[in-house]
């Protein structure tokens, strides 16, 4: 492990989704070809138990079996890789954390306690409480969009005042203001949008993005990353047809519905085909059909060829 310094981490990180069998059971012989092909591409590097790899969703047994995959292939192949420590109770979260040290990734992704919001005295007294305890693996707030606690451009001020010192943070991105407001801490830390905004953020000095866009395609994905620092434009102009694709066809069946956000995840994943994850989620959430797979792949080829092609 190489502990992170300030602003050092960023790029185009994919997620580690969750591929689980028809008995409800993981299935690990997946997971570790999804691994490997992960690694194939060549991302800036693999995270796993966010939202589309189902952390709210595992035994402890599991889980530890999850991130010795990840880990043990990151680190022959020297790929750099995050661990989720995300869990409803507070108290798993410090087990995890000194249980996963050991695995020396390059930092863990936590979630603020969101069973009741927290108030600003209790995040402070919980972060304070995690980075001690992660000592030396740096911490990634995940703060997503339907986190009952969403913190603005002022709580993280508000964490600095208090001497709460994070590599980064996992957010939902925001308005031409939001961006703005968000590069006061270019020095502080990293400061992630979503993999679908990742051009916008990068043309506003945001640093990276733990992509639902790898989910459709991971090698596309990472050259798209690569091409934003060589031709902005262009990957500006690939960010919009894929804002297209996802407002017009994604959104819309999501409502229609009623899924989730690691269902679409999946969803995209398999609209992509490149791996061995299913629409299928883990009890009792319910993902989508196959069907909707195949006949959106179609519209996804017309309109996004770059993430179709053969690597």
């Amino acid at each position: 492990m190489q502990p992170t310094s300030s602003n050092s981490i960023k790029g185009n990180w994919a997620t580690l989704l969750l591929p689980i069998n028809k008995d409800q059971s993981l299935d690990w012989v997946a997971l570790q070809e999804e691994v490997d092909i992960l690694i194939q591409s060549s991302p800036n590097g693999i995270y796993s138990n966010g939202t589309a790899g189902e952390f709210y969703n595992q035994t402890e047994s599991e889980y530890d079996e999850i991130q010795s995959i990840l880990a043990e292939s990151c680190i022959q192949a020297n790929i750099p890789f995050q661990i989720g420590i995300s869990c409803s109770n507070p108290q798993l979260m410090l087990e995890r954390i000194q249980r996963m040290k050991e695995l020396k990734p390059r930092a863990f992704q936590v979630v603020l306690p969101d069973w009741s919001r927290v108030s600003d005295e209790e995040m402070v007294l919980f972060l304070q409480k995690i980075i001690a305890e992660a000592q030396p693996v740096d911490i990634i707030l995940y703060n997503p969009p339907h986190a009952k606690k969403v913190l603005l451009p002022n709580d993280y001020i508000f964490l600095l005042q208090n001497n709460i010192k994070l590599a980064g943070c996992k957010t939902g991105g925001g308005d031409q203001q939001w961006y703005e407001e968000m590069k006061v801490f270019k020095d502080d830390m990293s400061v992630f949008v979503p993999g679908h905004y990742l051009a916008t953020g990068i043309k506003n000095g945001m640093q990276g993005a733990y992509s639902n866009i790898a989910c459709l395609n991971p090698f596309a994905a990472q050259q798209w990353y690569e091409l934003m620092l060589v031709n902005l434009d262009a990957a500006l102009e690939i960010e919009g047809r894929i804002q297209l694709f996802l407002k017009n066809y994604i959104l819309p069946l999501m409502t229609d519905q009623d899924r989730s956000n690691q269902a679409a995840d999946k969803l995209l994943a398999s609209i992509g085909d490149w791996g061995p994850v299913s629409t299928r989620l883990r009890w009792p959430y319910i993902g989508f059909n196959h069907e909707d797979a195949l006949r959106l792949r179609t519209v996804a080829k017309n309109l996004l060829p770059e993430f179709f092609t053969k690597f």
